[in-house]
């Protein structure tokens, strides 16, 4: 290899390098959350006395869409004009609300907290980004339901917008694949902003 050749690809290297970028953020906003995969069932019962129940069964719920929220952290590693790598660190609150179909039962909010990671690839047009990637979720909490796994893996699609250099909207849909309760799993659609410290376009 030639002095001169070695010279090219240092400067090509050099100038790879000095296009990325770090620079952490925050994020947040609201989850619309369910579980999948149709009305779920439960055995229920009414206390009579401390000797028995009475009117026990099977009842259906009809699972609907719960709000809450999301609050994370994001560093945003920028490559080039084009694509960026950002690792995120987040708190989520999850669920559904089941409306029962049995007379005398009560509906109820399911509440499922994570603290959840992602490795997220994303995709620049101007202002506009697609991004996507793998995430892991860890139960933290859950109230009204006995979730089957403390862990969740899952996949998020989205796109943002850069309304500034530093202030940013996003939407996201995000689809859990282990089973959180008999065959059911968790989806969330998210909606929220990030803000990104010394953002450089």
């Amino acid at each position: 290899m030639t002095k001169l050749s070695s010279l090219f690809i240092l400067l090509i290297s050099t100038a790879s390098f000095a296009q990325v970028t770090f620079n952490p953020g925050i994020r947040a906003g609201a989850n619309f959350s369910h579980l999948s995969e149709g009305p779920i069932k439960e055995y229920w019962y009414n206390m009579v006395d401390n000797f028995g129940y009475n009117d026990s069964g099977i009842n259906e719920y009809d699972v609907k869409t719960k709000v809450d929220f999301y609050l994370g952290f994001q560093a945003n590693i920028r490559f080039s004009k084009f694509y960026a790598l950002q690792p995120e660190i987040y708190y989520t609150r999850q669920g559904a609300q089941l409306d029962s179909k049995a007379p005398g039962v009560s509906s109820k909010t399911v509440t499922l907290s994570y603290i959840g990671s992602a490795v997220v690839n994303k995709f620049y047009i101007e202002k506009f980004n697609i991004h996507f990637g793998p995430t892991l979720e860890l139960l933290t909490d859950s109230k009204n339901f006995k979730s089957v796994s403390d862990a969740d893996l899952g996949f998020l699609l989205g796109a943002g917008y850069d309304i500034t250099k530093n202030i940013g909207v996003e939407a996201r849909i995000k689809k859990g694949f282990v089973n959180v309760y008999n065959s059911h799993t968790n989806v969330t659609f998210q909606t929220g902003f990030y803000y990104t410290f010394n953002m450089k376009k």
